[in-house]
């Protein structure tokens, strides 16, 4: 059968065609897009009706070719949402969770709820992007759009609504917005009487794996596609990669890597407790009845911003070109935390790291392929560190580390992360978010029986690299270096 996955990233968009038979799968990419975000009057912007419009256009390709889909899924990046009225029309294209609007805002919430409280209802970790903050800036500043708001759609939900008239939301983006209770699975009611939020605006949630409704409207008109079920997947990018790592064994963490990295382990139950806290690790919805224990680490981002800043400077650079550069630059030269709040959205990404180097007293970096290096290898010490977090909080040691992800390409790295860890390192499917969304919809359609048996399929149809660890006293040294960051 035919699946058409909608994987909708912060820099790009894909329609992934996948096929499944005989327990393999193949994946086509049918259609590719750009995504950015549009500033305007201060503001950080995602243009919601050009990516519907691609979508609409890939949608009119599988048509064209007249292939016959036995599902479509949605899955986006996380925390962001939209407002319709009660005609269900978009109020405002939404802002992204890069806009400085959510400044200071975790402040003011704590001062009205303690962050202890907090987490236990939700057992989210604490990040100015999370949509708590994101609706507590709009009661803040008496935003005119909640006089005239019915509902609040996360980005994939809002593209469901668009494509089948439901307005409801996925369990698994819905847990990314500490606005969720993991362990009731339901909205966690005392966060928005004590601070005043909108509690009528959210909707009904419903279970990765529910068919939503055929396509309608413009799209099935478009396309001839109307008798396509549209699936609610892991609509969070991250439960649908997650649902795509190849684990073969029982002791085996994740690192979903990408413009942002998630490091956690698979589990039955949501983990919150003081020390889950202390750590502000956060208990994501997976799929199949799991918790993606994990934690949030600004991942690629770093380099996609210094390199975005070498290209307004005239010097223009593949990830290939990147990683030669870091490799033949001297090891060890400087460290960066790269969750710090700085490297969030700064103006220019190389001073952002010059300046962390000048005040934590590290030598500062000097050519691009040295920046490339300290960026890399702060990244699989900072992985190192999450990993034993994650190890203490399941109370058992990781054999292996799967990397997924279009960061699975990144050779170095994975093999800066082996070292880092001393662990085994496979990487691959570098298509896991694509292949989890196509595989939730397969499970669905009752062509796998189960998640174990869908991952079995993938590790029969993709290839994937093993990085085994090597010297590994020079990277215990450079972790205590880091660890006084």
């Amino acid at each position: 059968m035919n699946y058409l996955a909608f994987d909708l990233g912060a820099e790009s968009g894909r329609a992934m065609l996948g096929h499944v038979e005989n327990g393999r799968l193949s994946l086509r990419e049918l259609h590719r897009f750009p995504n950015r975000m549009v500033p305007l009057h201060g503001h950080l912007y995602w243009d919601l009706l050009h990516l519907f419009a691609e979508i609409q256009h890939a949608l009119h390709l599988a048509g064209r070719e007249k292939i016959a889909l036995a599902g479509i899924g949605v899955d986006t990046w996380g925390v962001d949402f939209g407002l319709l009225d009660r005609d269900g029309h978009l109020l405002a294209n939404p802002l992204t969770y890069r806009d400085h609007r959510t400044g200071g805002m975790i402040e003011k919430v704590l001062a009205k709820m303690p962050a202890a409280d907090i987490y236990r209802h939700t057992g989210i970790q604490f990040s100015p992007i999370n949509t708590l903050y994101q609706l507590y800036a709009l009661v803040e500043s008496a935003s005119p759009l909640l006089d005239i708001a019915a509902r609040l759609l996360f980005i994939p939900d809002l593209v469901n609504f668009m494509l089948t008239g439901r307005q409801v939301s996925e369990f698994t983006f819905a847990t990314t917005s500490q606005l969720f209770n993991p362990q009731r699975r339901a909205w966690a009611d005392p966060i928005f009487s004590r601070l005043g939020l909108p509690r009528h605006l959210m909707a009904e949630i419903v279970e990765p794996g529910t068919i939503l409704a055929p396509l309608r409207g413009e799209p099935a008109k478009a396309s001839g596609l109307a008798s396509a079920p549209v699936i609610a997947v892991g609509c969070h990018d991250t439960a649908s990669a997650v649902a795509a790592v190849p684990a073969a064994s029982e002791n085996w963490a994740y690192l979903s890597s990408g413009t942002w990295s998630l490091l956690g382990v698979e589990a039955l139950a949501p983990v919150i407790n003081e020390r889950s806290l202390q750590m502000n690790f956060t208990n994501e919805g997976g799929v199949a009845g799991t918790i993606r224990l994990l934690k949030n680490i600004m991942g690629l981002w770093l380099l996609q911003e210094c390199r975005r800043q070498w290209r307004r400077e005239g010097r223009e650079y593949d990830y290939a070109q990147l990683a030669a550069l870091a490799e033949s630059a001297a090891p060890f030269r400087a460290f960066v935390n790269p969750d710090a709040p700085v490297f969030l959205n700064p103006d220019n990404m190389p001073q952002a790291i010059a300046d962390f180097c000048r005040q934590t007293q590290q030598s500062l970096p000097q050519s691009d392929g040295e920046f490339v290096r300290c960026i890399l290898e702060s990244l699989a010490l900072q992985y190192r560190r999450v990993l034993e977090m994650a190890e203490e909080l399941q109370g058992k040691k990781v054999e292996v580390l799967h990397i997924v992800g279009g960061g699975s390409q990144n050779t170095l790295l994975n093999q800066f992360t082996a070292d880092a860890i001393g662990k085994p390192v496979v990487a691959g499917p570098a298509e896991a978010t694509a292949l989890g969304n196509i595989v939730v919809q397969a499970i669905t359609i009752g062509e796998f029986r189960n998640l174990a048996e869908a991952r079995q399929a993938i590790r029969n149809s993709f290839a994937l690299q093993e990085f085994l660890p090597r010297d590994s006293a020079p990277w215990n040294d450079a972790y205590r270096q880091f660890m006084k960051l």
